[in-house]
C-alpha cells in the first residue's frame, strides 16, 4: 500500500513537506485616495475598505508598514472630471500628489500606480471616446503622459489597466524618452470583462456612464486569447504580466506561469474580496481559513505577486503561524 498519509500526520510534518507557502513579500495592497481634505468614506461594498485623503492617509500607511506589507497599488479619485480625463496627467493631480506624500513619508515602499482613464473621465469608460465608440489609438497618447507624469511624482512601477492596443509599447517609449528607462511596467495583460469588479467601481467611482468594457476588456471564455494577450505586452516592453481576477481564472495564471519567463501578478478583486467579506459577517464560513486557501491557490497557480484587498489581515495571519 502507498501511504500518503504518513506525511499528513502532525502540522511539524505537513509544514516540512508544503509546496505552497504565501509571505508577505507576495502581497501588494490596493488603496483609494480620494481628492480634498479630511476624508475617511467607507465603501459600502467593501468591508474593511476606505476612501482617504492624503492628508488622513498616514494612518493607513503606518498600518500597511506595520503589517510588513511593502508595496502599495494606487488609485485617484479627482473632484473634477471631463470627456479626456485630463485630471489623469495633471502633474499636481490627485494621485501625482498623494505618491509625493506618500513618498516621503515611506521612502521604501513600493508604490505601484494604476494607469486607466476610467476615474478621471466624466463617461467612465478606460479611453477616449466618440459617440460610444472607445477609441483605441487616440487614447494612447494621454495614456502615455499620465504614466509619465506618475514616474515623475515618483511612482515605482507603472501598470496600466485600459487593455487598449499597444498601449504598453506606446508607455514604454514615453518613459525611455522621457527619462525613465528604470521604471517597470506591470502590465494587465489579460484583464476579463468581469462581473467581480462592482465593488470596485464604488470605491473608484468609475463605472462607466454607458455600455460595458466588452469591446476592450476581454471574454472571460477565452484562455488562448489571453496567452496572446500576455505574449503580446511581453513583446512590447512588460515587465511583469497580469491576470485579473484572480480565482476564477486560476487555469489562466497557470498558462501563463507554465508558458512564459516573466513574474505573474493576479488580482484578488473587490468582488472576490466582498463576496468573503459578506459570508464571513454572515457567519457562514471562517474568513481566516478561506482568505488563505484563496491566497496559497493563487500562487500555486503560479502567481508570485498577489494584489488583494486582504492583505493587511493576511500579513497578520502569516506572523500568527
Amino acid at each position: 500500500m502507498v501511504r500518503m498519509r504518513r506525511l499528513r500526520s502532525d502540522n511539524n510534518l505537513r509544514s516540512l513537506v508544503r509546496e505552497t507557502v504565501v509571505t508577505t513579500d507576495d502581497l501588494v495592497y490596493p488603496v483609494f485616495i480620494k481628492e480634498g481634505r479630511n476624508i475617511k468614506e467607507p465603501v459600502a461594498s467593501m468591508p474593511g475598505i476606505y476612501q482617504y485623503s492624503s492628508d488622513l492617509f498616514s494612518g493607513e500607511l503606518e498600518r500597511i508598514q506595520n503589517a510588513g506589507i511593502k508595496a502599495i497599488l494606487i488609485f485617484g479619485i479627482p473632484e473634477h472630471k471631463d470627456e479626456i480625463g485630463s485630471e489623469a496627467y495633471n502633474d499636481y493631480g490627485v494621485t501625482q500628489n498623494a505618491i509625493r506624500e506618500i513618498k516621503k513619508m515611506a521612502p521604501d515602499i513600493i508604490v505601484i500606480a494604476d494607469v486607466c482613464l476610467c476615474e478621471y473621465t466624466s463617461h467612465g469608460h478606460c479611453g477616449i471616446i466618440s459617440g460610444h465608440e472607445i477609441l483605441n489609438d487616440e487614447t494612447l497618447e494621454p495614456l502615455a503622459k499620465m504614466s509619465v507624469s506618475l514616474a515623475r511624482a515618483g511612482a515605482d512601477i507603472i501598470a496600466p489597466s485600459d487593455m487598449m492596443d499597444g498601449r504598453v509599447a506606446y508607455i514604454r517609449k514615453a518613459l525611455d524618452i522621457s527619462g525613465f528607462k528604470n521604471t517597470p511596467i506591470m502590465a494587465y495583460s489579460a484583464k476579463f470583462a468581469s462581473g467581480y469588479y462592482s465593488p470596485f467601481r464604488d470605491a473608484a467611482q468609475s463605472a462607466p456612464s454607458f455600455g460595458d468594457r466588452k469591446t476592450y476588456q476581454m471574454d472571460p471564455a477565452n484562455g488562448r486569447e489571453a496567452l496572446r494577450e500576455c505574449e503580446n505586452d511581453i513583446a512590447e516592453g512588460a515587465d511583469i504580466i497580469m491576470v485579473k481576477p484572480a480565482l476564477a481564472y486560476l487555469d489562466v495564471i497557470k498558462e501563463v506561469s507554465v508558458r512564459t519567463n516573466y513574474p505573474v501578478a493576479a488580482y484578488n478583486v473587490s468582488g472576490e474580496y466582498s463576496m468573503v467579506k459578506a459570508a464571513s459577517l454572515n457567519g457562514w464560513i471562517d474568513e481566516k481559513r478561506i482568505v488563505m486557501e484563496n491566497l496559497t491557490s493563487i500562487k500555486r497557480a503560479g502567481a508570485g505577486i498577489i494584489i488583494t484587498y486582504h492583505a493587511i489581515d493576511a500579513a497578520g495571519w502569516i506572523k500568527e503561524g
